[in-house]
């Protein structure tokens, strides 16, 4: 019961990974521009949201596939997925010229999006066969 509601709720967290990439993450006062994660100034920070929207297209994909391999790979993808996560928060949200960007909810979403699919992929909801009754008895 607990694995179904998880991967019920792991591709929620995709569906709001995307949209998240679509909301403000950080609010820059001296530039007057929010930037989300398809936009940012002179494309100084590039656009994470491709690869967080990649990453959650997989993710969906490989949670709906009932194959011990897809649930593997979707851990590995989740894994990486988290990690860029990380990295974008740190680097949108990081102080410069003495200036902090204002947060916005668009990346704590994006962040917790990831972090749950990643536990989502990690209790996948599958059946295995018994070894013991797929053998053949000679």
């Amino acid at each position: 019961m607990f694995p179904k509601i998880l991967q019920r709720v792991g591709l929620v967290a995709c569906l709001v990974l995307v949209i998240a990439c679509f909301m403000p993450w950080t609010y820059h006062e001296d530039l007057k521009e929010s930037f989300t994660g398809f936009y940012s100034h002179e494309n100084f920070y590039g656009k994470p949201g491709r690869f967080l929207t990649i990453i959650a297209v997989i993710a969906f994909a490989l949670m709906y596939l009932p194959k011990i391999w897809a649930k593997r790979t979707n851990l590995f993808v989740c894994a990486l997925g988290v990690g860029y996560a990380i990295k974008s928060y740190i680097l949108f949200t990081s102080c410069y010229n003495a200036y902090c960007p204002e947060k916005k909810a668009g990346i704590y979403l994006m962040l917790v999006a990831s972090v749950v699919m990643l536990v989502a992929s990690a209790f996948p909801d599958l059946k295995l066969k018994d070894k013991k009754s797929t053998e053949k008895l000679v």
